[in-house]
């Protein structure tokens, strides 16, 4: 998840008053299930809890391990197999501030949640489902919350915002995979991360950590709906790479809206990133110099392409900014667009509004997630805890990016080091056609520029789309479609062909 920064709150300790509260334990539970797939039972152990992280201090008290926090995870782990053989996959989703619920039980694990889709969100109660799709067939998997999100919380008497960093983030989820390969002797397991949104900053920071720092090569990392450079993204005076990024998203999202009456998605899709990347470029660098014809006329070209008035994207110079594109879209119908999610709509508050006002594909799939959850890790799981689950926390703002001081946010040097370092890791980049939250084209954008030869960005890096947002396994058939992409990525095997014809997720 990719979620909007709030307000920062104050940093709180916990006592360590109490004698017992100095040393903290870890506080697991193992459960086993089983289930059923086209080819015979799957049993699995699931073992949920908080498990507690220590660090060396500093100085030369080396040895002397100090407990600095309590991270929550549920570890699936396939019974009757080669463990020292067989794969384990590390997920964690983003925001930050998400936990790790959405690719828990949208995509990943064993049990996964009937959320709906655009159009008809499910309606309560909400249920679970059994996934015979789980990436469990084919490796053990460990989802992770990190601090402040899920129950994962800083160790008493530790303040929590110490985690709140990319690079604090970073090395807080490295400690604690290196800690699960310890405790579980699966040191000979081949390794992948999978991170969604912020989860792929994270997920290319940890891995390249993991290899600098520990010589730990990852044998893969699956990127679904990435950011891997924050500038091509975020809006701000004199950065144009936004605007340039977002417009096939926006093209798509109107196309899903039928403001492309009878034309393909994907023939729409290659226009405006076309347009994009030829023409709008020359036409932002033009600023005032462009003749006031050549901006009617390039406001015509954009309006067309994205579904607006033309003359509202003049009176934007040509820049649309995606939160007042979502505004627009569909204002006459009186309706907001969803920024996970295009797809998704909901009736707008203020039909004069500048900026949509919330998010509606949040809105409409978060409850069934936040219910599901809850239930599963104390009814199926057997899980209790005193603190709340976070399902998205604002909590862990603000978040520091203190080492790219006057520099964009990037980790798209990391995964070229990472690259060049180890040559049996690769990538899966999974892209939502309709997401606006972290559009398909800057993720493009940033790969066709790693530092790495040529033939390793045609042969290591597998690219893949879906006509759907952010979490795009809420479209049933791209839910299918990315859950073959991940077995195939992970065991190795060579892709199938997807469906061209509107059943399989490929846009057409």
């Amino acid at each position: 998840m990719n979620a909007e920064p709030t307000a920062p709150s104050p940093e709180t300790t916990t006592s360590a008053a109490d004698p017992a509260a100095e040393k903290p334990e870890d506080h697991l539970v193992t459960t086993l299930h089983s289930l059923a797939l086209p080819d015979g039972a799957l049993d699995y152990t699931a073992t949920t809890g908080t498990v507690v992280l220590t660090e060396e201090p500093e100085g030369e008290e080396y040895g002397r391990g100090a407990a600095y926090a309590e991270l929550f995870s549920v570890s699936y782990v396939a019974q009757g197999t080669d463990a020292g053989e067989r794969p384990v996959v590390f997920a964690f989703n983003g925001g930050p501030g998400a936990s790790t619920v959405w690719l828990h039980l949208g995509l990943l694990g064993p049990r996964r949640v009937d959320s709906g889709d655009a159009g008809a969100p499910a309606a309560p109660p909400h249920r679970l489902l059994d996934n015979p799709e789980t990436i469990l067939k084919d490796a053990d998997l460990v989802v992770v919350d990190a601090m402040t999100t899920g129950y994962s919380r800083p160790a008493p008497g530790q303040k929590p915002g110490r985690h709140h960093g990319l690079a604090e983030d970073r090395d807080l989820i490295t400690a604690f995979v290196i800690d699960w390969l310890t405790r579980h002797q699966r040191w000979t397991s081949p390794l992948y991360l999978a991170g969604e949104s912020y989860g792929t900053t994270r997920a290319s920071a940890v891995a390249a950590h993991l290899m600098d720092r520990f010589y730990v090569a990852v044998a893969g990392i699956a990127l679904i709906s990435p950011v891997l450079d924050f500038g091509t993204i975020r809006f701000h005076a004199g950065n144009d790479r936004p605007y340039l990024h977002y417009l096939p998203t926006y093209a798509a999202i109107a196309h899903a809206h039928g403001k492309h009456s009878g034309r393909m998605l994907q023939d729409v899709v290659d226009e405006a990133e076309a347009f994009a990347e030829q023409e709008y470029p020359a036409l932002l660098a033009a600023g005032l110099r462009l003749a006031p014809e050549q901006k009617q006329e390039a406001a015509a070209r954009i309006g067309a392409l994205i579904g607006v008035d033309p003359h509202w994207v003049e009176r934007a110079d040509l820049r649309i900014e995606h939160m007042a594109y979502l505004a627009e879209l569909l204002r006459e119908q009186g309706l907001v667009t969803g920024r996970i999610d295009g797809r998704f709509t909901a009736p707008a508050g203020d039909g004069n509004a500048p900026r949509m006002e919330t998010d509606p594909s949040i809105d409409q799939l978060a409850p069934a997630y936040t219910a599901t959850i809850n239930q599963y890790l104390r009814g199926e799981l057997e899980f209790t805890s005193d603190v709340v689950y976070e399902i998205m926390s604002g909590r862990v703002h603000p978040w520091s990016y203190k080492d790219f001081e006057n520099r964009s946010v990037e980790v798209a040097s990391d995964l070229s080091r990472l690259l060049r370092k180890s040559p049996h890791t690769k990538l899966l980049v999974s892209h939502g056609y309709h997401d606006a939250a972290t559009p398909f084209h800057a993720s493009e954008h940033v790969l066709a520029q790693l530092a790495i030869p040529r033939q390793d960005y045609s042969e290591r890096i597998r690219i893949e789309y879906y006509e759907a947002g952010h979490m795009m396994y809420c479209h049933e058939p791209s839910r299918l479609a990315l859950s073959q992409h991940l077995s195939e990525f992970v065991t190795g095997t060579e892709p199938d062909a997807v469906p061209q014809d509107g059943e399989g997720a490929a846009a057409q």
